[in-house]
């Protein structure tokens, strides 16, 4: 399959309105693109290159089956994701985004990249996942939006799934809501266990799952 031909389309959750702030996003992330192909600098900067070393290795399991990354950017992280993922579906919502993701897994069959918004375009079709990674998102939603994010992941997660949160903790004008919120939110609603935090003053780290067990668990060890 090549990881740059035309793509089946997400599936439109029509009961979820696109935010009113969805125009300002995109604007923003036009001028940032317009800068910069790595705006975040996710290829070169070592805080970037040691948190997805963090998110990579806090992931209870080596493999997973099928796998959602909302957000994923200029594909740095779902290139890395794809090493551990029989089947992986990125999506984000910048046009510019995706077409560099598209270039950073190409070779790469298992791996497709969709234009779309999250949660207001939701990928039932290509579920369920044993992974969904919520990685530098969920700031940008309004508290509603994060509601209807916690529910579309519990709806789309396996009996094992697994479900990973990562953003940045310091505050900035086009954030919404705050990671330590957004992370509440997802413990308090999609109804699974923690196995994972990461807290540091930058950076937030969670990870919970269906599956209870520890790794030490899983393994045989206890």
């Amino acid at each position: 399959m090549d990881a740059l031909s035309p793509r089946e389309e997400l599936t439109v959750e029509v009961d979820v309105p696109a935010s009113q702030s969805t125009g300002s996003q995109s604007t923003y992330f036009d001028e940032l693109y317009r800068h910069s192909d790595d705006p975040w600098k996710l290829r070169e900067g070592w805080y970037e290159s040691r948190k997805r070393s963090l998110t990579l290795a806090l992931l209870p399991r080596p493999r997973y089956r099928n796998a959602f990354e909302p957000g994923c950017a200029n594909g740095e992280l779902t290139a890395e994701l794809a090493q551990r993922c029989e089947s992986l579906l990125a999506v984000d919502l910048h046009e510019r985004a995706v077409d560099l993701a598209r270039v950073r897994v190409a070779g790469l069959p298992h791996v497709r990249v969709e234009q779309g918004t999250v949660p207001s375009m939701w990928p039932t079709a290509s579920g369920p996942f044993d992974l969904i990674v919520i990685s530098e998102l969920a700031y940008y939603l309004d508290a509603a939006q994060l509601e209807t994010l916690a529910a579309r992941i519990a709806a789309s997660l396996t009996t094992d799934g697994t479900l990973l949160a990562c953003h940045w903790r310091r505050p900035f004008a086009e954030a919404l809501e705050s990671a330590d919120a957004a992370h509440a939110l997802f413990d308090a609603r999609c109804g699974l266990t923690r196995l994972a935090h990461h807290d540091e003053a930058d950076l937030l780290i969670d990870v919970w799952s269906r599956d209870a067990r520890s790794v030490a668990q899983r393994e045989g060890l206890l």
